[in-house]
């Protein structure tokens, strides 16, 4: 069995922190766990604007669960310039970060600090989607505030617009969120949506 890597943008801690999806935690899969907080005891400390401790063409896929709304609008390319760096050649990002249009229609509802769902920190509401999650910033978590934000379109704009060559994705309103796959190199359409098939959700 071939063994590949896949580092793992912004975990959280090992114990309860955000875990890989279930198609990559299996043995075929080395995760590297890289997390700005030294408390959550990742592999490599460090942000993901800048990754000097991952080497270039170093690992066969990144994922990154609810990361990229935490920087500026402005710093995206930057993030993603650094995924694609890291990236071997066959390579492939995984990116799921919220869906601002389904967030936007509970707000032209009126429904801004109504709960919208639960979760294991209890209820988020469109304003904890929109700017993150108010208990963990009254804890002086920082980290988890959001300071931008994608539709779909937007999604799949930024990261071709920023070199990656494939882009298979999709929203995903029920968990507002967005799911996208993103190749380094070029992929016909068959092999895209093969790939897309074995790790987007369903």
């Amino acid at each position: 069995m071939t063994i590949r890597t896949i580092l793992h943008v912004g975990p959280g801690h090992r114990n309860n922190g955000a875990r890989l999806p279930e198609p990559l935690a299996t043995p075929e899969w080395r995760e590297i766990r890289l997390d700005i907080d030294p408390s959550n005891e990742p592999d490599i400390v460090g942000s993901m604007l800048d990754m000097p401790a991952v080497a270039d063409a170093s690992v066969d896929a990144v994922y990154s669960a609810h990361n990229i709304e935490h920087v500026y609008p402005h710093e995206v390319g930057r993030v993603l310039q650094e995924f694609l760096r890291v990236l071997k050649p066959g390579g492939f990002l995984l990116v799921t970060c919220p869906d601002l249009q389904t967030v936007g229609a509970l707000i032209a509802e009126d429904k801004l600090t109504d709960p919208a769902y639960m979760s294991p920190a209890g209820p988020i509401t469109p304003l904890d989607i929109l700017y993150g999650h108010r208990q963990a910033l009254a804890q002086g978590n920082h980290y988890m505030a959001h300071r931008c934000g994608f539709t779909l379109k937007v999604l799949f704009a930024t990261l071709q617009v920023n070199g990656f060559q494939g882009v298979l994705g999709k929203r995903r309103p029920a968990a507002f969120d967005l799911w996208a796959l993103a190749t380094r190199g070029p992929m016909t359409d068959d092999a895209l949506q093969a790939l897309g098939a074995l790790y987007l959700p369903a």
